[in-house]
């Protein structure tokens, strides 16, 4: 992952609200995004998750609040900022009877790719998503998968600053969506903002730099997965691994140093809960002072599937 440090956002909107008669889509959000991020937006269907992504490429217009996006409003500069976006929806619409060259060359056009640019351009994108050999043949005879592959090529046509991704693995077998990965992993280090809807949490858990949590259109959790489990005032498994002979000196440093629950040992192995990883430092600094030899301390931190579901347990109570 790839934690941007860039002070000025890619991103940035404050009390942004979208209502739909006396349906409120989105409510009062705020947030900011930084160049280089990889940032989850996470959140059951009709969360708001593709009302926001309407909004912030301008779209459909807000009810309330503001939102900036490469530094230009999404209703007022919609046209120009939509050249420097690409997004793909979760049902992406193909023309079933173009091929995918075809596809790619008409999207060109519509994206004002250079005319000299366009064929190497194409090739390319082909190429990337494995669509070469296939790409004279009409959409209409392609797999879920390669039809999925070639509305990520079309997405990024323009070589966007920002990409908007709805569930891009979608349809995909386990290599192709370990490709699309690698590729939103690499588009991020050339500082691209990889804005990413997703079901898939682990998945989301491996690529995000951020993830935020909705809820009936309102932001329940932003963070780090590791600060969301915080929140929930998640408990952390602690293994440690120390010499046969002095398992019993580690036992007794660790039920007396910090708070510990539940220590279980095997015969070179501790594991306990712990219930702030702060405290892990002064722990292992005691071993440390008493000689003790640790081959191996291993925080076991709670799956962002855990915390998601945690805090939508949590929202449903106090609702």
């Amino acid at each position: 992952m790839n934690m941007a440090t860039h002070s000025h956002p890619v991103i940035c909107t404050s009390g942004l609200t979208r209502r739909f008669g006396d349906k409120v889509a989105v409510n009062d959000l705020t947030l900011e995004i930084d160049r280089g991020e990889i940032f989850g937006f996470l959140g059951h269907n009709g969360a708001g998750k593709t009302t926001t992504i309407r909004l912030l490429n301008g779209v459909l217009s807000a009810s309330a609040g503001t939102a900036r996006v490469l530094g230009l409003s999404p209703w007022r500069d919609g046209p120009a900022l939509r050249q420097r976006t690409g997004v793909l929806t979760e049902t992406p619409a193909l023309d079933e009877r173009l091929t995918a060259r075809q596809t790619l060359r008409t999207y060109a056009d519509l994206y004002n790719v250079t005319v000299n640019q366009v064929n190497h351009r194409v090739a390319e994108l082909l190429e990337l998503f494995d669509l070469s050999e296939r790409a004279d043949e009409r959409v209409g005879a392609y797999s879920r998968g390669m039809q999925q592959r070639l509305a990520l090529a079309r997405a990024l046509l323009h070589d966007p600053e920002i990409l908007f991704l709805d569930e891009p693995t979608s349809g995909l077998d386990p290599v192709a969506a370990r490709q699309v990965n690698d590729l939103i992993t690499t588009l991020s280090r050339e500082g691209r903002v990889i804005f990413l809807c997703t079901h898939n949490l682990s998945e989301a858990q491996r690529l995000c730099d951020r993830v935020a949590v909705m809820r009936h259109g309102q932001l329940i959790a932003l963070g780090t997965p590791a600060e969301l489990a915080r929140q929930v005032t998640f408990s952390a498994q602690l293994s440690l691994e120390v010499a046969p002979e002095q398992m019993a000196q580690a036992r007794d440093i660790l039920s007396h140093t910090v708070p510990m629950s539940a220590i279980a040992a095997t015969e070179t192995t501790l594991t306990a809960t712990c219930a702030d990883r702060e405290d892990i430092p002064d722990l292992l600094a005691t071993l440390v002072s008493r000689d003790v030899r640790v081959y191996q301390l291993y925080l076991h931190e709670p799956a962002l599937e855990e915390v998601y579901f945690k805090l939508q347990d949590t929202e449903e109570v106090t609702a």
